[in-house]
């Protein structure tokens, strides 16, 4: 009998650094060879580019990069460790998802992903072409079989691996995080593992890219689908396995530490919080600078905001005009203090009254409207705006999915920014995530989340003038935009038809702003952007 050290590499790569990523490889292997005397370090899909690398791949001097970043780490890397790692190459001229072995300074094999999906916010078909053979690599007496993360949804690359006379199965992941997604992956890697009756690794990417996060959650089922070994979720790190050769002659993955099961409020939080420090440090922002109401949206971005980026590095601003509440820049001012976080009050009223004080000529004879609602969030955007430009600092937006989805946001606003971190949070969750981050450590004001929500851009305005209650809302939009059931299904649901239309309607209506609102984390399993895409202009009517 004989045992080995897997290590599994559960690492945030940058999209597009190939260099530096090779480095961090690099320098990861002669960590957990240090730290943990491994013998096999396995790293996630895709690395050296970061996923996904999207039209980065049709740079010609990306294979080039490639080429370089893997003779640096055949040079330099320690050479009694077996590496997997993941990236894109061109065979042949085609493009391939590739998982490469390296071995005592040389590449030794590659194995090219066969499933690609293309679904949700999948596109590998886009760029890659589907592998057809199988690899099985044999390492001091243990067969491993390679895949790449869809090759295990998919299943039958798992099988084929398995037939080749795979005695462990390695998957390399960049499986992205949306709720309930992590127990759903455990459930597979079960039914995977007793489908073939062989342990499986699953070795996830963690960090944020742009509007997807990765939530790592590697870990290791035994033949029988039992969970052996399981990484923290949102935390970077070496995650060691043992591999002990049994009398039998199979190989079994050793129990370990096993991360516990946190709450879905703790999950998700973690997720945005996530998305919000990779967007902002990735992309070289000295911090953030939002808009503070008083209210509940901006109250969780500001919680957000200060766990992912510390306090010193973000600005909140209160913009009071008429209709702002007492209350309202009571509860702003009191959270700042709470959080620790720059504070100023910037009055909008000479802006509105400026502007229209110019506009009156063309709105004579006209009724007060939306107009000069959002003419108010207007200057909001253009101060918070000129902060940003002035100080280097990115502005968050705070719309949750609700607003988002029905439009109830004033396009250059406040849609105007860079970056938001509840984009797509539903309301409902809304109030759950503060309630849980007020269990943590006092962040939003109680009041903040029992007060009925309000834009505060008229007098005694409330949501609930021109919309359902949130319960009763967010329970359409989600059967409409993560379900895609129509109209009529809905009603026979249980809803108001009068309630169903209003919202399908405003939804499909607002199809523009969504267009042209900031990115934001994506958290459900159909978010808008990169995968609920609808045409903008179009005769479509809503009903069957």
């Amino acid at each position: 009998m004989q045992d080995l050290t897997l290590v599994m590499a559960q690492l945030d790569p940058l999209v597009g650094d190939i260099p530096g990523n090779a480095a961090r490889a690099i320098e990861a292997v002669r960590e957990a060879r240090i730290e943990h005397g491994a013998d096999i370090v396995v790293f996630p899909e895709l690395f050296l580019s970061g996923y996904p690398p999207e039209d980065l791949l049709l740079r010609p001097s990306m294979e080039t990069r490639l080429r370089e970043a893997r003779a640096t780490m055949a040079e330099k890397m320690s050479r009694d460790v077996l590496v997997i790692i993941g990236y894109p190459g061109v065979r042949e001229g085609q493009c391939y998802n590739l998982a490469g072995v390296l071995y005592d300074g040389q590449w030794e094999a590659e194995y090219a992903k066969q499933a690609l999906p293309n679904y949700q916010v999948f596109d590998e078909q886009r760029y890659f072409t589907p592998g057809t053979e199988t690899l099985v690599y044999e390492h001091k007496g243990v067969k491993l079989g390679i895949a790449i993360c869809e090759d295990l949804w998919d299943g039958a690359p798992i099988k084929a691996a398995a037939t080749a006379g795979a005695e462990v199965l390695i998957t390399l992941h960049a499986s992205p995080y949306h709720q309930d997604k992590p127990s759903e992956r455990l459930r597979l890697l079960e039914q995977r593992a007793q489908d073939v009756e062989r342990p499986i690794f699953y070795v996830n990417t963690i960090g944020g890219q742009d509007e997807l996060v990765f939530d790592g959650g590697s870990c290791c089922v035994n033949a029988q689908g039992e969970l052996q070994v399981l990484a923290p979720y949102w935390q970077a790190g070496l995650m060691p396995v043992q591999l002990l050769q049994t009398s039998g002659a199979t190989w079994e993955p050793q129990s370990g530490e096993i991360e516990p099961e946190v709450e879905p409020e703790e999950s998700l939080y973690c997720a945005l919080v996530t998305g919000v420090r990779d967007y902002v440090n990735k992309s070289g922002f000295d911090g953030v600078v939002m808009g503070l109401s008083g209210g509940i949206d901006s109250g969780l971005s500001l919680a957000i905001a200060v766990d992912a980026l510390g306090p010193q590095r973000v600005q909140a601003v209160m913009m009071p005009y008429h209709y702002t509440a007492d209350i309202s820049k009571q509860d702003a001012a009191e959270q700042a203090k709470l959080l620790g976080v720059h504070y100023d009050i910037m009055p909008i009223e000479p802006m509105v009254e400026a502007f229209m004080s110019t506009l009156s000529e063309s709105f004579a004879g006209t009724e007060r409207d939306t107009t000069e609602e959002n003419l108010q969030s207007r200057c909001r955007g253009v101060l918070l705006m000129a902060i940003s430009n002035k100080k280097g600092l990115m502005v968050l937006t705070t719309g949750n999915k609700s607003e988002m989805a029905v439009g109830y946001a004033t396009l250059y606003g406040d849609m105007v920014g860079g970056y938001n971190a509840i984009k797509d949070v539903y309301k409902t969750w809304v109030y759950r995530l503060a309630r849980w981050r007020n269990t943590q450590s006092p962040a939003i004001p109680e009041r903040v989340i029992e007060r009925p929500p309000s834009a505060e851009l008229a007098p005694d305005q409330q949501d609930s003038d021109s919309l359902p209650d949130y319960d009763v809302l967010d329970a359409i939009l989600v059967r409409y935009i993560e379900g895609d059931m129509s109209a009529e299904a809905i009603i026979a649901a249980g809803f108001a038809r009068e309630d169903v239309y209003q919202i399908v309607k405003l939804v499909d209506r607002c199809e523009y702003k969504r267009r042209q609102a900031p990115v934001g984390v994506r958290v459900t399993p159909r978010g808008f952007g990169r995968d609920r895409r609808y045409p903008i202009v179009n005769g479509w009517q809503p009903g069957e």
